[in-house]
């Protein structure tokens, strides 16, 4: 069901429940006041019976019945009955219409009053108290003038509610329509937006209601999704270029080799020149290689507790090898006594690259001068904060440091391809942390990690 159907039939169902509970309203009021205004009727006529009666003259009787029949009006299917009583036993001296309850005679003596309907009758007793004795006056009769003006009543709401029907489906029709045409508009621009113009945007037209919000957010998913297909279309060209150069240099080297016979000396130059391309090419496909499996849930890794001082102890022995002017001081100072509070739950073997990319990162972007690590934590995460004093990154450029293949204008003649910080930033997250890199152009980077610790991550 479409949402304009769904909103008009609400706003009708709605509309005629509330329609259907007024026209009762009105219908039972009106048959009260009907009905009230008969029994007082029927009164005024048993009081004027009675008088004739208590009179017992018959030129007063017929004056009494000439009276209600020019200025009263005989009702219809009038009747009248009149029953001498004892009204302090609270008996008839002759026997009562057995047709009438008893309650309503029992009313009439307690009350001195009472009314009944029976059908289409109505009845209204009187006690009446006289020297010559009590009697009781009871006068029936039907209200057909009431009921036709009832029926007349019901009629008119009944077709009142289905003429009102026909204009509240147009009226609803039409307000649902004109509701639901911005979500219209909006639903044919997103249908029109393509990835040849990705670039469109809605039109917000300066509104600040829920549509305008829906539009907003629609232009923010865009720009994600442009971004994301622009560092896509990044990576494959860069990766196409990083790719491309290694093949170029083996083939030419191979060319080379083949063109004529040359010594061996010339034989094995143009071997290590190939060794050399080979090895970066093996580089780079392992680097992509591991981007790859990072982007598959950390299922199938072996999960093991890991003490993240001796892991940076690790990493710093083996970075004594591959750089050997490294500067790196470590600060555990601030670490605490008890081992879970330092210790992550985790691949081993993941968080040694991702670490070990950033200490290289840290060493080879600062010219080799100092890099402080200091590990700290909270009841719930692990901190290590890594600060270098090189080149930093600009602050523009910072949101982009973890796109596969990206590197900062100021880092372009420095030797690296781009893989370390991606690589890093997802194996971090693989690990629920979190990275952030504070850079200042020539003064320097901190890298503030967080990783859960043992005892969070066994909750």
């Amino acid at each position: 069901m479409q949402l304009r159907t769904k909103i008009t039939s609400i706003f009708i169902l709605l509309t005629s429940l509330f329609l259907i509970g007024i026209f009762i309203l009105i219908y039972y009021n009106s048959k009260k006041y009907t009905e009230s205004e008969f029994y007082l009727r029927l009164s005024q006529r048993a009081t004027i019976a009675a008088q004739a009666y208590l009179e017992g003259n018959k030129s007063n009787i017929d004056i009494y019945d000439d009276i209600r029949i020019r200025h009263l009006q005989t009702l219809p299917n009038e009747k009248e009955v009149i029953y001498p009583v004892d009204g302090k036993k609270k008996l008839p001296l002759i026997e009562f219409d057995k047709s009438l309850p008893e309650s309503f005679f029992s009313e009439i003596f307690g009350e001195q009053y009472a009314e009944l309907k029976q059908g289409e009758y109505y009845y209204t007793g009187l006690l009446f108290h006289d020297l010559q004795g009590d009697f009781i006056v009871v006068l029936s009769a039907t209200d057909l003038y009431g009921f036709g003006k009832l029926d007349n009543l019901r009629n008119t709401l009944i077709l009142a509610f289905f003429i009102s029907m026909v204009f509240i489906f147009i009226l609803g029709n039409y307000f649902a329509k004109q509701a639901l045409s911005p979500i219209s508009k909006i639903i044919k621009e997103v249908n029109s937006i393509r990835a040849e113009n990705l670039s469109q945007r809605l039109d917000i037209s300066n509104g600040k209601d829920e549509l305008a919000q829906l539009a907003i957010t629609f232009n923010n998913m865009l720009d994600r999704l442009q971004i994301s297909f622009d560092l896509q279309n990044n990576f494959i060209n860069n990766a196409s270029h990083e790719l491309r150069n290694p093949l170029t240099a083996i083939l030419g080297q191979t060319e080379i080799a083949l063109y004529k016979k040359r010594d061996d000396l010339e034989y094995k130059s143009i071997l290590k020149n190939i060794e050399r391309e080979a090895s970066r090419l093996d580089f780079l496909v392992n680097g992509l290689l591991k981007l790859a499996q990072t982007d598959f849930e950390s299922k199938g890794f072996l999960i093991e507790p890991i003490r993240l001082d001796e892991m940076i102890l690790n990493i710093k022995k083996n970075l004594d090898v591959a750089i050997i002017n490294n500067k790196i001081e470590l600060d555990f100072e601030g670490m605490p006594d008890n081992e879970a509070a330092i210790t992550v739950m985790g691949s081993e073997s993941l968080l040694k690259v991702a670490l070990g990319n950033i200490l290289e990162n840290a060493c080879k972007f600062s010219n080799n001068r100092k890099v402080s690590v200091k590990i700290t934590s909270d009841t719930n995460t692990v901190m290590l904060n890594i600060k270098d004093s090189g080149i930093g990154i600009p602050e523009d450029e910072l949101k982009n440091i973890f796109e596969p293949f990206f590197r900062a204008s100021n880092v372009r003649d420095i030797k690296g391809f781009g893989f370390g910080l991606p690589l890093a930033y997802r194996i971090i997250k693989m690990h629920s942390g979190e990275i952030r890199y504070v850079s200042q152009i020539d003064l320097g980077t901190l890298v503030k990690i967080k990783l859960p610790n043992k005892k969070i991550t066994n909750s």
